[in-house]
């Protein structure tokens, strides 16, 4: 009998985020098969080209109209499996848009990772690592760290893929202030690059 490997498909800018993303999946599901595009516009091509257990979009996509982009895929795939990654403002605003007759999850671009995999685990045949959690999911989540609350704040911009001026700028603090929040950031993180402090954020849910 021959058994099928899962595939996925995430269409998601080349960010930080997007490397924390695939680090929780594959570490996740191992035999899951990813397949990237940041072009939006490739999308339906690749559905009509190929299967896929799941689609996820990351809300932050540059040229992602959801709205005419869902009508497309469901004239391909009815049934097509998707998850949608977006702000929390971002998600009331499009909510009514984003009617999908397939079946769908709308959830934070932040959700805790293991919330993430406990959401997905029946759609991917696998059980997630974490426990279950409740099915609703919505911010603020509690965060249990050693991390103080401006170093979270720079790690959540590190996450988005903000290089130190915007950070800076965003945060009213010196760009020499925030080289010394990014040394300790990695330190308490035990990492040594910036994508494996993403991946790791993302992975133990250290941003919301």
């Amino acid at each position: 009998m021959i058994v099928s490997t899962p595939a996925a498909l995430v269409a998601a800018p080349p960010t930080l985020f997007r490397q924390g993303l695939l680090a929780l999946l594959r570490e996740q599901w191992p035999q899951l098969q990813l397949t990237l595009t940041a072009d939006a516009t490739q999308v339906p091509d690749l559905v009509a080209r190929h299967t896929f257990e799941l689609i996820v979009f990351d809300g932050a996509l540059p040229g992602l109209a959801l709205p005419a982009l869902l009508d497309r895929l469901h004239r391909l795939r009815p049934t097509q499996r998707l998850l949608v990654l977006a702000d929390p403002r971002t998600l009331a605003q499009r909510s009514d848009a984003l009617t999908w007759p397939g079946t769908q999850l709308l959830l934070p671009s932040h959700v805790p990772p293991h919330a993430l995999a406990a959401a997905l685990a029946p759609w991917l045949d696998a059980p997630p690592k974490e426990a279950p959690v409740p099915s609703r999911l919505n911010p603020p989540y509690t965060i249990q760290n050693g991390f103080s609350r401006r170093e979270l704040e720079v790690l959540r911009l590190v996450v988005a893929d903000c290089c130190n001026e915007e950070i800076a700028n965003r945060l009213f603090i010196n760009v020499r202030t925030v080289e010394s929040h990014r040394r300790n950031l990695l330190q308490k993180a035990g990492t040594r690059t910036l994508v494996g402090l993403a991946a790791r954020a993302v992975r133990e849910g250290w941003v919301a």
